[in-house]
C-alpha cells in the first residue's frame, strides 16, 4: 500500500487540473441502464479505483490506493476503512466504471455513505449494496431520468462542502447536464478532493490507481 501525505497549500477554488493522466482519455461512454442481476459479476474495469484519505495529525492529509477488489464489495471497504484511524474520520472514494463514484466516511462508531447515482443500482454490484446499506429499494428502469445522488449528503458538511454542493458535484455526472458535465468520474472526485483539501494527494493517487 502507497501512502502519500500532502503538506502543501491547498487552492481554494473547485477546478481541478488537467493532467496526463486525463489528456488523451477518451470521453465517459454513457451507462448501459442494464440491469445485471442475473448475470455475473463483471471484472474490474481499468478505470475503477478506490482510494482511502485519512489525517494522523495536524501536518496533513494522507492518501493511500487500494485495492480493486473493494470496488465490488461494500463492507470489505468499509471494514479496510475502520482499520486505519484518522483524526477528522476516515474517507473512502471509489470510482466504478468510469461512471458514478461511492463515497464513505467513517467516523468512530458511525459510518456515512454517498452513492452519486442510484441509478447505478440496476448495473453494478457495488451500487446495489449501497442501497441494501441505506434500505432503499433498487429503482425501475422506467423512473430515472436523470442522475440522483442517494445517501448522506451532509457526510462532509464539518469539512466545507455542504449538500447543495456535493449534489451540484453528483449532477455533473449527468451527461445531460446543463452545467458542463464531467469528462470522467475521476474528475468528480478530485474536485471534492480538493473542497476538502486533500486535492494534490488525491490526484497524485489516482495516478497511481489509473496508471498514468
Amino acid at each position: 500500500m502507497l501512502r502519500i501525505s500532502l503538506m502543501e497549500n491547498v487552492p481554494t477554488h473547485d477546478a481541478v487540473s488537467v493532467t496526463e493522466r486525463t489528456r488523451g482519455k477518451q470521453p465517459r461512454r454513457h451507462p448501459r441502464r442494464r440491469y445485471l442481476r442475473s448475470v455475473a459479476t463483471p471484472e474490474v474495469s481499468e478505470t475503477d479505483f478506490a482510494i482511502v484519505v485519512f489525517r494522523e495529525d495536524d501536518d496533513g492529509w494522507n492518501a493511500d490506493v487500494l485495492p480493486e477488489a473493494v470496488t465490488d464489495d461494500l463492507k470489505g471497504f468499509i471494514r479496510v476503512l475502520r482499520q486505519q484511524p484518522s483524526l477528522a474520520g476516515t474517507i473512502g472514494l471509489a470510482g466504478i466504471d468510469d461512471y458514478f463514484f461511492v463515497a464513505i466516511r467513517v467516523v468512530g462508531n458511525q459510518v456515512s455513505v454517498l452513492l452519486s447515482d442510484i441509478g447505478a443500482a440496476l448495473d453494478y454490484p457495488l451500487a446495489e449494496q449501497v442501497l441494501d446499506y441505506l434500505e432503499i429499494p433498487v429503482p425501475d428502469e422506467e423512473d430515472l431520468d436523470q442522475v440522483l445522488p442517494v445517501g448522506d449528503l451532509s457526510i462532509f458538511a464539518d469539512l466545507g462542502l455542504d449538500e447543495m454542493d456535493l449534489a451540484a458535484i453528483c449532477s455533473r455526472l449527468d451527461f445531460d447536464s446543463d452545467d458542463d458535465p464531467w469528462d470522467h468520474v475521476e474528475d468528480a472526485v478530485e474536485s471534492i478532493a480538493v473542497r476538502l483539501g486533500f486535492g494534490p494527494a488525491m490526484e497524485r493517487a489516482l495516478d497511481i490507481a489509473l496508471g498514468a
